[in-house]
């Protein structure tokens, strides 16, 4: 009888490289993909811990008659780099934006090395300036002048960049200085009140007329879209 031997193929043998090599790259993209995480969150709970507790948050439901008033809706659209998305009119009176060319001054904050940063009036994209909202007081008139200032995370703050420029507003204390020169005119303004509010509270926006008021207001926590902190000052005696 004939016997018929068959000899079985072995399997390729794989490099012992490989396996090294796909270890320490998954182990890379984990240790990236985790200090990335903590770049992210790290900051907000920092904020959360060292800065959020000290301010008070208001809760100023607003009535039928501001509302309609005013005409405005605030955080109801999604591109927060236009000041129009705040601020989304529900009715047939809004505030216009990009009206004609608008007027512009200088707004300084010595503490956290902003130096005559543009402010714009009757303009609406973030990423190129300040923007003081349509029909509040211009500096130095008896009112409120606010003026709006785009943020993200701290650790991206850059004084001369317009998206990043309010992202260290919160460092703010009471009695810290802001100047603005309008008109050829310097005014100083001191920080009398630093607050958060809800992204619905139009009260940021009324004007009061028995003082000379300058209000900046951003995003908090810095990088997300969740409240408004607002920076309330008075101009200075002298």
């Amino acid at each position: 009888m004939a016997y018929i031997y068959l000899k079985k193929s072995q399997p390729p043998k794989r490099s012992t490289q490989q396996f090294p090599f796909r270890r320490l790259l998954a182990l890379t993209l984990f240790i990236s993909g985790a200090g990335f995480l903590f770049s992210a969150i790290f900051p907000l709970v920092s904020f959360q811990i060292e800065y959020a507790s000290r301010f008070h948050q208001v809760v100023n439901p607003l009535s039928a008659s501001f509302y309609n008033r005013q005409g405005v809706v605030l955080g109801q659209s999604e591109d927060f780099t236009q000041l129009s998305s705040w601020f989304v009119s529900p009715s047939t009176t809004s505030p216009s934006f990009d009206s004609g060319s608008p007027q512009n001054y200088r707004l300084s904050i010595p503490k956290l090395k902003v130096q005559d940063a543009q402010v714009l009036v009757g303009s609406n994209d973030l990423k190129k300036s300040l923007i003081q909202y349509p029909e509040t007081a211009l500096p130095g008139q008896l009112g409120n002048t606010v003026i709006f200032g785009h943020s993200v995370l701290p650790q991206f703050f850059n004084s001369k960049s317009y998206l990043t420029i309010f992202s260290t507003l919160y460092r703010l204390k009471i009695g810290d200085e802001i100047f603005v020169n309008y008109d050829t005119v310097g005014y100083k303004y001191l920080v009398s009140e630093i607050y958060e509010v809800q992204p619905t509270d139009l009260s940021v926006l009324e004007q009061r007329f028995d003082n000379r008021y300058l209000t900046l207001i951003t995003c908090s926590p810095p990088g997300t879209y969740l409240r408004r902190l607002i920076i309330k000052t008075q101009i200075a005696d002298n």
